[in-house]
């Protein structure tokens, strides 16, 4: 049979799960063995196929079969063993050798056994022993604990059993007469107010002393189990309670009356010292909350209290069903009224409308008041909490109490009074149009009642609002009703832009002037003056005050006219360009003019953020002038360097009459007047005219005294011509100086501001009928700048005068003189001296020598001073 078909056949009783008896019972039964599995595959289930046809076969061919089997195995057998016969015969030769192997390990393992025998003798049993008498110690040391803290319990609660006897007798100690009579006693309230804060100082040290031993006794009586520990032979161990001692539980009901007698006196010493800020009586009660150990707890209650009628109170100042009900409380009651008495009304009426307004304000006053009174007890409270420390550990009870709460009580009142302010300032302001409405024009008046609030708490508390700092808490208070201050905002705000909108309504046609220029200043102020007790608020308002004067002049600058035509001095009148110009000028400097004294009048933060504004007021009308201002100067130049052009060199006639004014001073006076009267005079700008006035003359003497002092040829009859001049040109200064509004008071003011320039022009009249001499004399010639001086003697004199030797035109060396220092020019002059020496011969030198030596004489004098 091939070895395949073999293991076949035999695969059945080659199974490790092979059971004859079975096999026979499924032989006999004619079933397959072993009984096929439910679910299996094909490739998984081909033995036991096989082993299924053989079993259903005939039971004496299974015999035959199996005896046939047997004889093949007990044949395979045979032949093993006799291929392999000297195998079998060396390894059987080998075990008489393992038998004494396992003979000498025998031999060890039975004196390995006496061996421990002997250890377990010499450890084990004194270890047992050990064991015991450490049980025996531990229950010794447990009975010796019970009996040291039952002996310490009974010791402590007499000691509470004579403290709360001392505590009954302060209590219910009448007051000691000494068998006097009762009038006795009223010369001597101070020593009996002494007396008593003695005695109120033994009750709360007696009050803390009790608490302590209450402490002690409640740790005695329910002991913290001790770690557990693995050396202990019992395992950890809880001590034991003393509750179950007879001689301890007979106190309990005195210790539990005792603990409600000290926390009720606690509680009450706490509530009398935050309402009279007693930070003694406070500072007792809290030492005892400490002792017996609830101050976290104690802490946390009070302020959750606070907080709790903080918010109450809140609510109540707003609540507008109890508001309608004190405003129509006292009302008179009509038809009206009784109609609709069932209903719950939000809104006043027009008749009720100030009842529900004093009512909202006295609420917020008690308000108000009811806060200060809280964060005083709050502050008070924390300061004491920092103050109390542990006496062993030296950790304050703020410390302690932080354990518990999420920050410190006094951040505790202000999030929680400026949460519930907000949110009930909005519910309220969001529900009804009259608070909103009252609340946002009476702002200022909230604002202030939040002030009282700053002031009363700033002396407990280290809350500081002020025009430099303000504190961090006042600031979210603040914060809270800030939907008012933004609608208050927004209601200032449209009030500077209707003034600035009602200025500009004219636009080019009825531009903006004085009025309104004035007006928008004084809405500014007004709005400034209205908040300048708040640094905050005020601040605010200077923000919205700079936004409409920016408002303000930009609308303005987009009329102002630029061109040629509002700088033109044509005439005979002013251009509408001007005119405009002026308008508009007028209206900038007249709202720059009431604002200009802010910075002395508010705090520094406040005029910072409106001077920018303010100076671009200045600035822009300053723009617009000043391109004027530069026309008037170069006309009125122009026209004084005309005098070169008329003959001052001619012969007196003596037939002649006295002649008359010249062609270019006509001018001169012309131009003046026209100035004076068309251009300038379109311009309402106060004192700012003076000034233009007082520039203008002061120019244009200055440079008339120049061109004069520089006219050559120069004879006795142009003398007196240009002396004619002089006289009509002072006559048309002092009417172009003339203030119809101000009067001789305001001319001599601006005489006084040109009066060196005006000395010099008449001190030029006398200078040109002095004699040679008398020119370098400065007692002659006081009030006439050196270099004026210095001209006459060239014009005196064959010299050429220096833009002459220079080969300038007058008007450019005027102008010369204009841009450079006196020094400068006085060198000039010596330039020209030496020039003049160097290059002409000795007959012109000679007739020469005489100026050029006055000339030396006065530079002399001038480099001497």
């Amino acid at each position: 049979m091939p070895p395949t078909d073999a293991l076949n056949d035999y695969s059945v009783f080659s199974n490790p799960d092979f059971d004859p008896n079975e096999y026979a019972n499924a032989v006999l039964a004619g079933e397959p063995y072993p009984p096929p599995p439910k679910s299996k595959s094909r490739g998984t289930t081909a033995n036991a196929t096989i082993a299924s046809e053989a079993a259903k076969e005939d039971i004496s061919v299974a015999l035959g079969k199996l005896t046939l089997g047997i004889d093949d195995v007990s044949q395979q057998l045979r032949s093993l063993v006799t291929q392999h016969h000297e195998a079998l015969l060396s390894e059987a030769a080998s075990v008489h050798q393992l038998e004494g192997s396992l003979q000498s390990v025998r031999q060890g393992l039975s004196e390995l056994g006496v061996s421990l025998e002997k250890l377990r003798l010499k450890i084990r049993v004194p270890y047992q022993n050990l064991s015991a008498h450490v049980v025996r110690i531990q229950r010794l040391q447990l009975a010796a604990d019970v009996l040291r803290r039952t002996s310490r319990f009974v010791l402590v609660a007499r000691r509470l059993d004579f403290q709360m006897n001392e505590l009954a007798k302060s209590t219910s100690a009448p007051p000691q007469t000494n068998g006097k009579p009762e009038s006795n006693k009223a010369p001597s309230k101070a020593s009996a107010a002494l007396e008593e804060n003695i005695i109120e100082g033994e009750r709360e040290r007696t009050v803390a002393k009790a608490a302590l031993s209450i402490a002690e006794l409640t740790s005695l009586c329910n002991p913290e189990p001790t770690k557990p520990s693995s050396a202990e032979p019992l395992g950890p161990v809880a001590p034991i309670p003393l509750r179950s001692i007879n001689s301890v539980t007979q106190h309990i009901p005195g210790i539990d009356a005792a603990r409600v007698k000290i926390t009720e006196e606690m509680e009450n010493m706490l509530h009398d010292g935050l309402q009279n800020l007693n930070r003694s009586l406070l500072a007792s009660a809290l030492q005892t909350a400490h002792n017996l150990r609830v101050l976290p707890q104690l802490v946390q209650d009070v302020v959750d209290e606070i907080a709790e009628t903080v918010e109450a109170r809140i609510k109540y100042a707003f609540d507008l069903a109890g508001i309608a009900k004190e405003a129509t409380k006292d009302a008179p009651t009509t038809a009206a009224s009784l109609m609709y008495r069932s209903r719950v009304r939000t809104e006043p009426t027009n008749v009720t409308a100030p009842q529900w307004t004093n009512a909202l304000w006295i609420r917020l006053e008690g308000l108000v008041d009811d806060l200060a009174t809280n964060c005083i007890k709050i502050y008070t409270l924390e300061k004491v909490l920092k103050l109390k420390r542990d006496s062993a550990s030296k950790i304050p009870f703020l410390e302690e109490a932080l354990k518990v709460l999420d920050s410190k009580p006094s951040s505790t009142f202000w999030m929680t009074a400026a949460r519930c302010l907000e949110a009930s300032a909005k519910e309220s302001a969001k529900g009804s149009t009259f608070v909103q409405q009252t609340l946002s024009n009476g702002y200022p008046r909230l604002l202030r009642l939040f002030h009282d609030f700053f002031s009363q708490i700033g002396v407990h508390t280290d809350t500081v609002y002020s025009q430099s700092y303000q504190s961090p808490e006042t600031v979210l208070t603040l914060r809270a009703i800030s939907n008012f201050e933004s609608l208050y905002l927004s209601r200032s705000s449209n009030r500077l832009t209707e003034t600035v909108g009602s200025a500009m309504s004219g636009g080019m046609r009825a531009p903006p002037g004085m009025p309104e220029g004035v007006t928008l200043a004084r809405t500014v102020l007004k709005e400034l003056d209205s908040a300048r007790f708040d640094p905050l608020l005020v601040k605010a308002v200077a923000k919205n005050a700079a936004t409409a004067l920016d408002l303000f002049l930009g609308r303005v600058d987009t009329l102002i006219v630029r061109d040629r035509a509002a700088t033109s001095l044509v005439g005979p009148t002013a251009t509408p360009q001007q005119a405009l110009n002026a308008s508009l000028v007028s209206a900038l400097y007249h709202c720059w003019l009431g604002l200009s004294k802010l910075g002395s009048e508010y705090h520094e933060s406040v005029s910072a953020v409106i001077r920018p504004a303010v100076q671009n007021l200045k600035s822009d009308y300053e723009k617009v002038t000043e391109p004027l201002l530069l026309a008037i100067r170069r006309d009125l130049s122009s026209i004084a360097a005309r005098l070169h052009r008329a003959d001052f060199g001619k012969a007196i006639d003596p037939t002649a009459g006295p002649g008359g004014t010249s062609a270019y001073m006509k001018d001169m006076v012309d131009k003046l007047t026209f100035i004076r009267n068309e251009v300038l005079a379109r311009f309402n700008v106060g004192d700012l005219m003076k000034t233009w006035l007082v520039s203008i003359v002061k120019r244009d003497i200055r440079t008339f005294v120049l061109h004069a002092s520089l006219a050559k040829p120069l004879s006795e009859g142009g003398k007196l011509q240009l002396t004619s001049d002089m006289t009509e040109f002072e006559f048309a200064l002092n009417a172009f100086m003339t203030d119809p509004s101000g009067g001789s008071k305001n001319r001599n003011a601006m005489k006084e501001a040109i009066a060196e320039d005006y000395n010099a022009l008449r001190a030029l009249r006398r200078l040109l009928f002095f004699d040679n001499q008398s020119l370098v004399l400065e007692n002659q010639t006081s009030g006439l700048p050196p270099l004026i001086v210095l001209h006459h003697i060239l014009v005196r004199s064959p010299l050429p005068l220096p833009h002459a030797l220079h080969g300038w035109k007058v008007d450019e060396y005027v102008r010369w003189v204009d841009e450079h220092t006196e020094a400068e020019a006085y060198t000039l002059i010596e330039g020209c001296l030496s020039r003049w020496e160097g290059t002409v011969d000795d007959e012109e030198r000679v007739s020469g020598e005489e100026y050029v030596g006055l000339a030396r004489s006065v530079l002399i004098r001038v480099s001497a001073t």
